[in-house]
């Protein structure tokens, strides 16, 4: 039987009324593919992080905050003003998906087509959803407090 993501009722929604703004804050969230805990393993989640930091190398877009747990990424981006919102995700998830197979010598999808966005407002307070996003493991009671959770940044700690 085959799966096309595509024809599921809501993958459309995920872009229906997406609009890209340079120089804006996102909330990001995307899922591995089938929800397959890859990262569980300190290696294949090192190997999604070097694919995270190559591409912010590579634009002049910043990750904020992020936090990669078990099977899905959360992550605050501010968008750079040469940068494009869905160009920047699916790189991010085609070079780590990248990575992640040539290590473990096999070919496949790592990540699920599209991801969730959230256009940050004028009043949200930045630092509060960074918060949110790095506590996923702690609310998830993968740890005791977030320094016992490898996966995570944040330019304010």
């Amino acid at each position: 039987m085959s799966d096309n993501i595509t024809s599921r009722p809501g993958y459309a929604a995920l872009r229906r009324g997406r609009f890209s703004e340079n120089g804006r804050y996102y909330h990001i969230t995307t899922v591995t593919y089938e929800r397959t805990p890859w990262f569980f393993d300190l290696q294949t989640a090192r190997a999604a992080i070097i694919g995270l930091r190559e591409q912010e190398r590579q634009t002049d877009s910043q990750w904020l905050a992020w936090v990669l747990m078990p099977d899905h990424f959360h992550g605050l981006l501010q968008l750079g003003e040469m940068d494009e919102l869905s160009r920047h995700i699916a790189q991010f998830k085609g070079r780590s998906a990248h990575i992640i197979n040539c290590r473990q010598a096999r070919n496949g999808p790592v990540w699920q087509r599209g991801f969730h966005d959230h256009a940050l407002r004028r009043d949200e307070d930045l630092k509060q959803v960074a918060w949110y996003i790095i506590a996923n493991p702690l609310r998830a009671r993968l740890v005791g407090s977030i320094g016992e959770y490898p996966h995570w940044d944040a330019v304010w700690l």
